[in-house]
C-alpha cells in the first residue's frame, strides 16, 4: 500500500494516479458519479447509493426559479392563511405568494414584510380589483369564512385570476353553482382545497382500495371531532359558516367516503344534535352523525362534533382485512395500519409513507394546472357535489327519513394528482 500523501499536491497526484476524473475541490480527490450526480434534461439526478435491500432515496426536489412560478394573492389573513397556507409556500416548487388582500392593514403590512411581498401588492378588500393590473398575480387563494367564498371567487374570476378556494366551497349549492359558472365564463380554473386528496397517506389508501389487495371494501367509519372554545367566532354564525360541525369538519368524512370508494352515495340518513341552552349553537349544529350507502354496497358511517375530544380517524373494513388511519384528517401525523391474516394468525403492519405538506401539495397541483391549462383534480364540481350532499344530510336530519340521491351528471374530479 503506498504511503498516504500529506500535501495538497500529493492528494492531486494520488487522484491522478488512481485515474479518477471530474471536477472537485482543489487538493481533494474528485467525487465519484454516485456522489456528484449529473444533469439530464434540465434535472439533477443521482444514481442510487443504497443497496437493493434498502428503499431508494427518491427523486430530488426540482423547484422552478422564482420568476417562473405561479404568483398567488392570498385573500384573507386569518388562522388558516397564517398558520398553514403562507408557510406552505416555502415548500412549494411551482408557486409563490406575491400579493395579499386583507381587512387589517397593520397585519397585512407585517405579513408582507415577513414573506417578502411588495408593499404596493397589499390591498384591502374593497381594493381587490387592483390585482387585475398586477401581472405577477395569476391566481388567488381564498382563505376567508365560507359565506364569503362566492363573492370573492366571482370577483377574482372577473379580473382574470384563477381561483383556489378553501373548503367548504360555499354555504349552499346555489352559491357553489354560481362559482362554477363564474369561472367557466371567465375561462379560469377553479379548484377547491381538499388537502386530504393530495396528502400521501390518503393517496396510498385510495390506491390500496383500487388494487383489491384486501378484497372488496365493505364498510367505512370516519370520525372528525374537536372540542371548540367560546364564542363569538365565525364558525357559530350561519351566515358566515353555513352550518356547524358538518361543513367545517364533517365534510372531511363525507369527502373521504366519496374519494375512497370512487362512488357517489345513493341513500343517506342523518341526525344532528346541539346541547340545550348553549348559545354557541343557536344558529348551527354542534354534532352530526350520518350514514351513506353506495352502489357497490359499501356502507359509510360518519360522525363529527364540535363538542368531543379531538379524533380524526378513518377505518376501512374489507373482505380480507382492515385498514386504520389515525390522524387521517389532521394537518400532519397520518399513519396507515393494515390488519389481515398472516399465515395462521392475525397480523398487523404499519406502512411508512413519506410525509408531505398537504397545503404545499395542493397549491403546487393547482399551479401546475394553471401553467399547463388542465383541469384540477378537485375542481368546483367536486365542491358542488359535497354541497348538494350536505343539504341532503340536513334534510334527512330535519325530516328523520332517508334521502334517496341521484348521481351528478358528470365526473366531479379531474386527472389524478402527481406526488411531488
Amino acid at each position: 500500500m503506498p504511503p498516504i500523501p500529506s500535501t495538497r499536491r500529493g492528494l492531486v497526484l494520488a487522484a491522478a494516479a488512481l485515474g479518477t476524473t471530474g471536477a472537485g475541490a482543489p487538493g481533494y480527490p474528485p467525487p465519484s458519479p454516485i456522489d456528484s450526480g449529473n444533469v439530464e434534461g434540465g434535472r439533477i439526478r443521482f444514481p442510487d447509493w443504497r443497496a437493493p435491500a434498502d428503499p431508494p432515496s427518491g427523486a430530488l426536489p426540482q423547484p422552478l426559479p422564482p420568476g417562473e412560478r405561479v404568483g398567488f394573492a392570498v385573500i384573507g389573513l386569518g388562522r388558516i392563511a397564517l398558520e398553514e397556507v403562507l408557510p406552505a409556500f416555502a415548500q412549494c416548487k411551482t408557486a409563490r405568494p406575491v400579493a395579499l388582500v386583507s381587512g387589517s392593514p397593520e397585519k397585512a403590512r407585517l405579513v408582507a414584510a415577513q414573506y417578502g411581498i411588495r408593499p404596493e401588492a397589499v390591498h384591502g378588500y374593497a381594493e381587490m380589483e387592483r390585482l387585475r393590473d398586477d401581472p405577477a398575480v395569476q391566481a388567488v387563494y381564498i382563505a376567508l369564512p365560507n359565506g364569503m367564498h362566492r363573492e370573492y371567487t366571482e370577483r377574482a374570476a372577473a379580473i382574470g385570476k384563477h381561483v383556489l378556494c378553501e373548503k367548504p366551497m360555499a354555504t349552499s349549492a346555489e352559491d357553489a353553482r354560481a362559482m362554477v359558472a363564474a369561472c367557466a365564463k371567465a375561462q379560469r380554473w377553479l379548484m377547491i382545497a381538499y388537502r386530504s386528496q393530495y396528502e400521501p397517506t390518503n393517496r396510498a389508501v385510495i390506491a390500496l382500495v383500487r388494487s383489491g389487495e384486501l378484497g372488496k371494501l365493505r364498510f367505512i367509519e370516519a370520525t372528525n371531532t374537536q372540542a371548540n372554545g367560546p364564542g363569538p367566532q365565525w364558525r357559530y354564525s350561519r351566515q358566515l359558516a353555513g352550518g356547524g360541525a358538518l361543513p367545517d369538519i364533517g365534510l372531511y368524512c363525507l369527502n373521504a367516503a366519496r374519494y375512497v370508494t370512487g362512488e357517489e352515495p345513493v341513500e343517506l340518513t342523518a341526525t344532528t344534535l346541539s346541547p340545550e341552552g348553549d348559545e354557541r349553537y343557536r344558529e348551527v349544529e354542534e354534532s352530526v352523525a350520518f350514514q351513506l350507502r353506495f352502489p357497490s354496497g359499501v356502507l359509510a358511517r360518519c360522525l363529527s362534533s364540535y363538542g368531543a375530544y379531538q379524533d380524526r380517524m378513518l377505518r376501512l373494513q374489507f373482505e380480507r382485512g382492515a385498514v386504520t388511519m389515525p390522524h387521517a384528517f389532521d394537518y400532519q401525523g397520518q399513519r396507515l395500519v393494515v390488519q389481515r391474516r398472516v399465515g395462521d394468525v392475525p397480523g398487523e403492519e404499519e406502512r411508512i409513507i413519506r410525509p408531505r405538506n398537504q397545503f404545499a401539495q395542493e397549491i403546487d397541483h393547482f399551479a401546475g394546472c394553471v401553467r399547463e391549462n388542465r383541469r384540477p383534480h378537485t375542481p368546483g364540481e367536486e365542491g358542488l357535489q359535497d354541497q348538494v350532499l350536505m343539504e341532503a344530510i340536513y334534510r334527512a336530519a330535519a325530516e328523520q327519513r332517508p334521502q334517496h340521491l341521484r348521481p351528478p351528471a358528470e365526473a366531479t374530479r379531474g386527472p389524478e394528482p402527481q406526488q411531488g
